[in-house]
């Protein structure tokens, strides 16, 4: 799933490519895609492209006096984009091309899922928080108002795992499994902590290593085609979905807890004392 750097990225790609445009033709092509009907999709056609910006994981195009159209590419969803498309219109069917958009001039991108999970979503919206996703949002963790006190006033009683707390997009926007995975290995925290068991010492240095790892992570992916954005990400993971390989800290072999549908990886040594986590949903360790 693309998440707070991969969208960052991708705004910057498409605002290069898109802004100052005018929107010539949207197409969806799969009947899940479209999540609303009014203003109709049709309303942005003939607009141009004002600005690109991101709201959490969604991305959202705006157009001149008119709608928004805000997307969210979920777990299976991307971006791909064509300096010129096919003349002809696409044709719908079984395959992964859910949403046509063409700019005046030839130029545009299509947005396609693979597998079976129907997730991603699009909105034409007057107002990017008319989409329920957005309004929900929690504070940006690369706002300047992200402060060290407002992130802790945020941990602040909660009891659940700190993994499932940074997840939470109506806590945190932005952040998913895999950098999730990547700040709790660079704060030395185990998954499975609870946030309000964590010391100030403790919430001082997760609080860094979200900035730095977030960070960090944007300016890899800054400057790459959205083509590429996947490779890149995958590249500079240090644990997440590195499975068996060893730590790049201390030289220990990543550990996985598996669930239905995702998994989270951790090192032992850096992170639970050396003891492995027991691969279940339930937060305790093996004896």
């Amino acid at each position: 799933m693309p998440e707070l750097p991969e969208v960052e990225a991708l705004v910057d790609f498409l605002a290069e490519r898109a802004v100052g445009r005018t929107v010539e033709r949207v197409l969806p092509l799969a009947v899940s895609v479209l999540k609303t009907y009014d203003p109709p999709l049709d309303a942005i056609e003939g607009r141009a492209v004002t600005a690109v910006r991101r709201h959490g994981k969604f991305l959202d195009l705006a157009t001149d006096g008119g709608p928004h159209l805000v997307f969210h590419l979920a777990r299976a969803g991307w971006l791909r984009w064509h300096d010129r498309l096919p003349d002809a219109p696409p044709r719908p069917g079984k395959g992964p091309l859910a949403l046509r958009l063409r700019l005046a001039g030839g130029a545009g991108f299509d947005l396609t899922e693979a597998g079976t999970q129907k997730r991603l979503a699009v909105h034409c919206v007057h107002r990017p928080d008319d989409v329920p996703g957005v309004a929900r949002l929690g504070p940006d963790p690369l706002a300047p108002e992200f402060t060290f006190d407002a992130f802790a006033a945020l941990l602040a009683g909660e009891r659940r795992q700190i993994k499932g707390v940074l997840r939470d997009q109506g806590v945190i926007a932005g952040i998913g499994n895999a950098y999730s995975d990547e700040i709790l290995h660079a704060a030395r925290t185990s998954p499975f902590k609870l946030a309000a068991s964590l010391t100030p010492q403790e919430t001082a240095v997760l609080y860094e290593a979200v900035g730095t790892t977030l960070r960090g992570a944007v300016e890899r992916a800054r400057g790459h085609a959205a083509g590429e954005l996947k490779a890149e990400k995958k590249s500079g993971l240090r644990v997440h979905g590195r499975t068996g390989e060893p730590c790049p800290v201390c030289g220990d072999t990543v550990r996985e807890v598996s669930y239905r549908d995702s998994s989270l990886q951790y090192c032992p040594t850096c992170q639970t004392g050396g003891k492995p986590l027991a691969d279940r949903r339930l937060s305790r360790l093996l004896k």
